[in-house]
């Protein structure tokens, strides 16, 4: 594999999508949905599609190495926009090359210049090395709900990122 020095991450583009397509099946079965492969793809498509959903990418020269889908939550009562990092997946091979890292600072990078006031995520209770990952770059614990745990990562007049 590649170094961690020609990684890139950018928004995902058309011609992205096939691997990114790809990418969203090995995540879901990471977390044990398996099947439905072509239903997951079109999920994945259609909340592109229709602007739902941010995806970026991260790659190695021409290949997708890892992805990130980001929904957008809106307060009516605290007027803010909060940015949810919902899926995050690096390729088992390309783990190590901060691929995962490079997508959560871009992640935390364009919610704040789109002026969203935190970037929210979770993870399984066991899975250590995205909590330190998480921790590392200014997320906090925000609560644990038995298979999960939930981070927060405030933006407003933050240094974190």
């Amino acid at each position: 594999m590649t170094s961690a020095a020609e990684l890139v991450v950018t928004q995902s583009s058309p011609a992205d999508m096939p691997s990114v397509e790809q990418l969203f099946v090995a995540y879901r079965h990471f977390y044990g949905r398996t099947g439905d492969e072509a239903r997951a793809a079109e999920f994945l498509r259609t909340r592109v599609s229709t602007g739902e959903s941010r995806v970026l990418a991260a790659r190695t020269g021409d290949r997708v190495v890892g992805f990130c889908q980001i929904y957008q939550q809106f307060s009516s009562l605290g007027l803010t926009v909060t940015w949810i990092l919902n899926d995050l997946f690096v390729l088992p091979e390309a783990r190590g090359l901060g691929a995962g890292r490079a997508l959560v600072v871009r992640t935390v990078q364009e919610a704040r210049a789109a002026g969203a006031t935190a970037v929210v995520l979770e993870t399984k209770s066991d899975n250590d090395v995205a909590q330190t990952l998480y921790r590392s770059l200014g997320f906090v614990e925000s609560h644990r709900d038995g298979e999960f745990v939930h981070y927060r990562n405030d933006l407003e007049g933050g240094d974190h990122v």
